[in-house]
Parts: structure tokens; sequence; C-alpha cells
């Protein structure tokens, strides 16, 4: 027997929610809309579902809109079926219901991030400790010390039992063999990087090698560290080293899948940072890209570096990217529609709605509360006293009549121009909501049981939700 859904909604969405679910055609499962009674979905409270939803719930599911702030379980416990969050926008419907039961699990992950820092000679331990433990709440799982050709590093030794002394898992990379002691001797984890002919700075000691060739391509010099590194009972990670585009990209990539081939179980490392750090674009992508190849070919370990501003992110980037990977290939899937932390810049579906539907609901609007939307036209602001569209903000300020009210003027200001972002980058807009630049910038966190508070001119004008 197919299963029902219950949509709760409001009054203003109410006819684009059954044209939405009208659209699918024949569904496994029937469905039907209840109007809770209040005019925006996303105001409705928990108090007016207990109060208005009928007993008995005659249906399978309950599927609430994304931005309604209740507690589910309670929901459930006293109409004694499911209750569900469907997505923030009417529009994305059609995803959610084909994915409803098997959302994405973004907690796990497999590839390790070693994160660098490049200038630590310079860096006074706290300061390093600073930035450490920064890279940790980023996302990275080890500290990575990198030493500096020719740079006196007198206080190695009390940066690493700093790091230690904090929990950190904690790595030094060095071309000199006597920083790699050094390093060794105070208790890093991982040595950074040996090759066959300095494997033995990690004899005797509990650090871990990370390998790599003796001359820059030279796969035997690899393999050799390799197999000298088993024999010898350590714990090792292969770096075959990701070459910058022109200088080697396409065929240091042929060689991580060559090491592969050669030795399917062998633990490999990319140095990302190589491409991030030296090409002028959105890291993100490079990294979604790289990261994707990690994927294939299992190179469970990378390295990142932050030293040019655009890569600032970079840890956040690689966290989501590693994630997203990993789901997709469990899932057997491409890396699509799990998430949005990936796409920064631009959405794949920008705008919630068409022209005609917002044309449709300003109709309905009988108040004086502006409502912004964007759709593939331009910025959309409407009231009951009229509807305009724009491709700029500031041709539609002497529209809208609020010359004289300083707060409701600035207020539309940031919202018009937050609106006129998105419409150009092609991102999604919601009213009173931050733009989601996904990985990019940190997420505030949110309580998804209690109303979300009201925005600016419903806070000033002291209207209350229903």
């Amino acid at each position: 027997m197919a299963e029902t859904l219950l949509f709760v909604t409001g009054h203003l969405a109410r006819p684009r929610l059954e044209k939405t679910l009208q659209r699918l055609g024949d569904t496994p499962f029937g469905w039907e809309i209840f109007d809770i009674g209040v005019k925006v979905a996303a105001l409705m409270t928990e108090a007016i579902i207990l109060r208005r939803l009928p007993r008995p719930v005659r249906a399978d599911r309950v599927i609430l809109p994304g931005r309604a702030r209740v507690d589910l379980g309670r929901l459930q416990d006293a109409f004694g079926v499911r209750f569900e969050r469907g997505p923030d926008e009417v529009a994305d419907l059609p995803v959610f219901l084909g994915r409803a039961r098997t959302a994405p699990d973004l907690s796990r992950y497999r590839v390790r991030i070693f994160s660098e820092i490049v200038d630590a000679p310079s860096c006074s331990v706290d300061h390093l400790l600073e930035r450490a433990l920064a890279m940790r709440e980023a996302g990275a799982d080890v500290i990575d010390i990198g030493c500096l050709p020719d740079t006196p590093f007198p206080h190695l030794e009390d940066a690493v039992r700093a790091l230690k002394g904090a929990g950190l898992t904690v790595s030094v990379d060095s071309a000199d063999p006597g920083e790699l002691r050094r390093g060794a001797e105070a208790g890093v984890d991982w040595l950074l990087s040996l090759s066959h002919s300095t494997l033995d700075i990690a004899r005797d000691t509990s650090a871990g090698a990370v390998l790599v060739p003796s001359k820059h391509g030279d796969l035997a010099s690899l393999y050799e560290a390799m197999e000298l590194a088993e024999k010898a009972g350590l714990t090792w990670i292969a770096d075959p080293i990701l070459d910058p585009i022109h200088f080697g990209f396409t065929a240091s990539i042929e060689r991580y899948a060559e090491v592969r081939r050669a030795y399917p179980d062998a633990p490999l490392l990319m140095g990302t940072g190589n491409l991030t750090e030296l090409t002028d674009a959105d890291s993100g992508g490079i990294t979604a890209m790289l990261m994707g190849i990690c994927s294939e070919l299992t190179i469970d370990n990378v390295l990142v570096v932050n030293v040019s501003g655009h890569t600032r992110r970079t840890i956040q980037e690689h966290d989501a990217a590693r994630r997203v990977m990993l789901a997709a290939h469990e899932d057997l899937s491409l890396p699509r529609d799990y998430g949005r932390m990936l796409l920064q810049l631009h959405d794949r579906t920008p705008f919630a709605s068409s022209p005609e539907d917002i044309a449709q609901l300003a109709a309905q609007v009988r108040d004086a509360n502006f409502r912004i939307e964007v759709a593939d036209d331009g910025i959309h602001v409407y009231n009951a006293k009229g509807h305009h569209v724009a491709g700029d903000a500031m041709s539609l300020f002497p529209l809208l009549g609020v010359e004289a009210d300083g707060p409701h003027a600035f207020y539309l200001g940031t919202e018009l121009m937050k609106a006129e972002i998105a419409y150009r980058l092609g991102k999604r807009f919601a009213q009173d909501e931050p733009l989601d630049w996904g990985a990019a910038v940190d997420r505030a966190s949110e309580d998804l049981t209690r109303l979300a508070r009201a925005g600016h001119t419903l806070r000033a004008k002291g209207q209350g939700g229903e």
C-alpha cells in the first residue's frame, strides 16, 4: 500500500506547493496539503501545529517547511506519526522527495588532512599553538611544522612539545636531516619528507615517515624507500609529488596512478597545495577535482597549504570535499546532490521561483511589508502597493517610498544589495537569511526547535507570525 504524505503549509505558499506537487505526475506516494492558517509557512509554531492540525493524522509522514522551527520529536509523540522538515524552498521538493530516505551521511571521511604552517621558524611558540588550534578547528588532522631553508629554528623542540601537549598530532617537514632528527627526538608523529637515503632518521623513533623520490619523478627510488621502510617495520606514506600546471601536472597525476597500480594497498599522500596555491582560480573547485582524484586512486592523505589569500579556506574546502567524495564513492554515485558546501560562487538551481510564481504571490499580498525575491529576470520587491522588478538594487530605491524612514531604508538597502549579488552570480536568495557561500565562510549554528527571530522589518513593526 502506497504511503501518504501530508504537507503542512501557509496561505501564501499553498498555491505554489500544490502546483509543484501536481507537476510531479504519478508518484509512488499519495499526498495531501493542509493550510495551517498562517500567512508565512516558516512562521508556524509548535503550538499552532498542536492546536490546529486535526487528529488523527491520516498520513504516514507529515512534511513541514524547512524553515519551521519546531521539535519534530515532540510533534511525532503528540500525533503518533513521523514528522520531517522538507527543503527551505518549494522548488526543491522534487529533489527532496527523491532522496528523502537516503539523505547523505557527511559525518564521515577517510582522507587525513596534513595542514602545513610554512613559516613556522618565524613564529613564536604561542603563535604556532594558536594557529595550530585554529587549523584543527577547521578540520586539520595533522599540524605540519614547515621548516625554511637556511633559516634557524632554535625553538623547534619547544614548538613540537607545545603542540603535542595540546593534544595535536604533529609532523615536521624539512630538507635538513638535522631538523628532522630534532623533530623526531622531540616526539613528532610524522616526518616529511624522507627518501631512501634519509630513511634512517625515522628508525628507533615512534615517528611515521612520509616518503618521496630521491630525485624528482624517479619512482624507482620511491619504490626503494617504500620497500626499505616496510622491511624496517616503519609506519610510512608514499608521496609521488604533485606538480603545478605547465610544470608537469599531468605527468605527476600519471605517476600517482602508476604507483597505485604497482602497489594497490600502499598508503599515499598528495600535496594539493602545489595546485591550489599556484593557480589563480577559486580553490574550492580545484580542491573538489583533486579530492575526486584522491577518491578514485584511494589516496587517503593530503597536505594542504595556505599562503596566498585566495586559499584562506583551504582546510574547510578539503574537509567538505573529503566527506562528499566518500559519501558519493560509497553510493557509487556522481558527487552531485551531496550538499552545497563546494558550490561557493554559483548554485545549480539559483532561482527558487519563476517570475510568474512571484507575480501570483504578489497579487495576494494585502499589507505594506516588502517582500524580496530573485528570479531569472531580476530582483522582485513587492507589497500591497506595488510590484517592482530590476536588475540592480539602486534603481529600485526611488520606487519604494521609504526616504523618510531611515531604519527601514537601511534594511531594504542591505537586503536588496544581497539580492543583487545573488541575481548577478546565480545564487539562492532568501529574505532575512545570509547568502550560502558553502565552505567559503563559517555558518552560524541554528536552533531548529525554536522559531526563527523575525526579520528587521517585522521586529520594527512588532508584527507576529499568524
